[in-house]
């Protein structure tokens, strides 16, 4: 009986700290928005991707207010040698959207996109995923 009572007022604790089951506690903050993004290049168009990042994009997401958290490549998983991570961050989803559409607007971008694709296309698929951080994140 005792192991009952205890179970019931451990039970209680959890539900009012609210993480119970189907719980609509978020432990998200809101003070910024993050954008995890993944690219899958063509075959042998890797090099050019990292180059134009390198040279024109990261320099680009800045001056259109994106923050770069990140680049990453992959060492396993399918198709590792073709993708590359990157995480941006953004004050707000509005703040994501303005400077995305000013971004794929600006004459440099155009420019060094077309140049860089004389080629060939370098990226056959985007993948996007939107995060906020936790309460718990040290990332600010």
């Amino acid at each position: 009986m005792k192991r009952i009572i205890w179970a019931v007022v451990a039970m209680g604790g959890l539900v009012g700290a609210g993480f119970a089951a189907g719980s609509n506690t978020r432990t998200e903050r809101a003070d910024r928005f993050f954008e995890m993004r993944t690219y899958y290049t063509n075959p042998g168009k890797m090099s050019a991707l990292h180059a134009r990042f390198k040279n024109h994009t990261t320099r680009l997401f800045e001056k259109h207010g994106m923050t770069n958290v990140g680049y990453w490549s992959p060492t396993s998983g399918d198709n590792a040698e073709n993708t590359l991570v990157y995480i941006l961050a953004y004050p707000s989803k509005e703040a994501r959207e303005k400077s995305w559409k000013d971004f794929l607007a600006d004459p440099e971008w155009v420019k060094a996109k077309a140049d860089s694709e004389k080629d060939g296309v370098i990226v056959a698929k985007v993948e996007s995923r939107f995060m906020t951080p936790t309460e718990y994140s040290s990332i600010k």
